[in-house]
C-alpha cells in the first residue's frame, strides 16, 4: 500500500538512498532537511547542515519528483544538544550527543512536521530495523543487518510512539549495497564521505568547540591530577578536558602508561591509573527507558552495550525506583564513562537502556589487565 512518507534527509548517501527507494516504490514522499547548526564559517563536506548538503538532498528530490523543504531547528538543537554537550563535559561526564539528538531533536521535530503535512510514516537513513512484535501489537527495534553500521544503540531513547510510525529502509542493506544503489540510480552523492559522529565539532578535538561555546561563562575550577594513591602528578584548568579511558593529552609524564580512571568535577580532581584500574563490574543508570519486550520484571537478563563500538557483555539489570537501575555486569568492562548510554539487547532486539550515572568497581583484582 502506497503511503505518504516524510523522509529526514541530511544530504548524505544513506538518507538519499532511503528517500529514493521509497519514491521508486511509489510512496508519496516528502523530503525534509533539518538546519541544526550553522557551518557557514569554514564548514566541511563531512559535516551536516552545509549548503552543499542541502543542495545534494534537493537534487535527489528533483530527480525523483518529490517536494523538499528545509526546517530550521537551530534553537532546539542548541538548547537540547549543544548546551547539554557542554554541561556534561564541565560536570566530568562524557556526553552522547547523537543519542540525545535523535530522541530530543530529530524524531520529535520531524514527527511534528509529519502530522502537519499529513504523512503517516517518518523515514530516516538509520541503519536499524523495525518488525511487528506479534498479535499483541507494537514493533520491535532490531540491529541492522550490517553490524558494522548498526545504529540501534543511538535510537534506544526515542519515544515508543515515534518508532511506531518510523521506517528504516536501509536496515536490511549493507553500506556497500547502499552505495551500489546510489550509483545505479545516478545519485551525485554516491561517493560522498560518511559524516562524522559529532557533526558540530570540526576535527577530532572537542575542546576547541567547548572553548568557543563557553566564552564569557565563568571559568571552570582548576584542580589536581593525581594517581590512585593521591600523589599529585600535575594540575589542570578544568575537568572538561578529560574523559574516562583517555590516555593522551592529560598533560602528565609519569614514565608509564596512565589513563584517566575518574573525573570528579566537584573537587576538581582527575585520577590517573593503569589499564587494569579501568575495569568496571557494574553500573548505576538514570532515566531508564524500557521497551515493551522487557516487560514489567524487576530484574531481567540482557546483553549490555556501554558505548557505540562496544560488543556488549552479558548482564543482569535490576530496576529501581524513579527510573533508575543497577546493572550487574557478568564480565568486567574497561573504560566505562559516566554520561554515556548503556543499551540493553536480547539477541538483535533492543530492550531499552539508560544513561550511566556512575560505574561500580569490578570484583576482580584491578591489575588483572596489567599495565600494557
Amino acid at each position: 500500500m502506497n503511503r505518504r512518507v516524510l523522509v529526514g534527509m541530511s544530504g548524505g548517501v544513506d538518507s538519499s538512498v532511503a528517500a529514493a527507494l521509497l519514491a521508486r516504490a511509489g510512496h508519496d514522499v516528502i523530503g525534509v532537511s533539518l538546519q541544526l547548526y550553522d557551518h557557514s564559517r569554514g564548514g566541511r563536506a563531512t559535516r551536516c547542515c552545509s549548503p552543499e548538503d542541502f543542495l545534494d538532498a534537493r537534487r535527489v528530490a528533483a530527480a525523483f519528483g518529490f517536494p523538499y523543504y528545509v526546517l530550521n531547528q537551530e534553537e532546539l538543537f542548541s538548547r537540547r544538544v549543544l548546551d547539554y554537550f557542554v554541561e556534561e563535559y564541565r560536570s566530568g561526564r562524557t556526553p552522547n550527543p547523537c543519542a540525545r539528538c535523535n530522541a530530543d531533536v530529530k524524531f520529535t521535530a520531524l514527527a511534528r512536521l509529519a502530522v502537519e503535512l499529513g504523512a503517516e510514516v517518518l523515514a530516516t537513513g538509520h541503519y536499524a530495523r523495525l518488525e511487528a512484535a506479534g498479535p499483541g501489537g507494537g514493533r520491535r527495534l532490531l540491529r541492522a543487518r550490517d553490524l558494522r553500521r548498526d545504529q540501534s544503540y543511538f535510537l534506544f531513547d526515542v519515544e515508543e510512539d515515534l518508532l511506531e510510525r518510523a521506517s528504516f529502509p536501509l536496515g536490511a542493506l549493507t553500506k556497500e549495497e547502499v552505495r551500489a544503489e546510489a550509483r545505479a540510480m545516478g545519485l551525485a552523492c554516491a561517493a560522498k564521505p560518511d559524516s562524522q559522529d559529532i557533526c558540530f565539532v570540526e576535527g577530532s578535538d572537542y575542546r576547541e568547540f567547548l572553548a568557543q561555546r563557553t566564552a564569557g561563562l565563568p571559568a571552570e575550577r582548576s584542580g589536581a591530577i593525581v594517581d590512585r594513591s593521591g600523589g599529585v602528578l600535575g594540575r589542570h584548568d578544568g575537568v572538561s578536558g578529560f574523559t574516562v579511558g583517555q590516555r593522551r593529552g592529560a598533560g602528565v609524564a609519569a614514565g608509564r602508561r596512565l589513563y584517566v580512571v575518574e573525573v570528579d568535577a566537584p573537587s576538581g580532581r582527575v585520577v590517573m591509573g593503569e589499564r587494569g584500574d579501568l575495569l568496571c563490574g557494574g553500573l548505576i543508570l538514570s532515566s531508564v527507558r524500557l521497551r515493551a519486550p522487557a516487560g514489567g520484571a524487576a530484574s531481567f537478563d540482557a546483553t549490555v552495550q556501554v558505548r557505540y563500538r562496544h560488543a556488549g557483555v552479558p548482564a543482569r539489570i535490576h530496576m529501581q525506583e524513579e527510573g533508575t537501575a543497577r546493572v550487574e555486569l557478568l564480565e568486567p568492562v574497561a573504560g566505562v564513562s559516566p554520561g554515556q548510554a548503556a543499551v540493553f539487547y536480547k539477541g538483535e532486539e533492543v530492550l531499552g537502556g539508560g544513561w550511566i550515572a556512575r560505574s561500580l568497581p569490578a570484583a576482580v583484582p584491578p591489575r588483572a589487565l596489567g599495565a600494557a
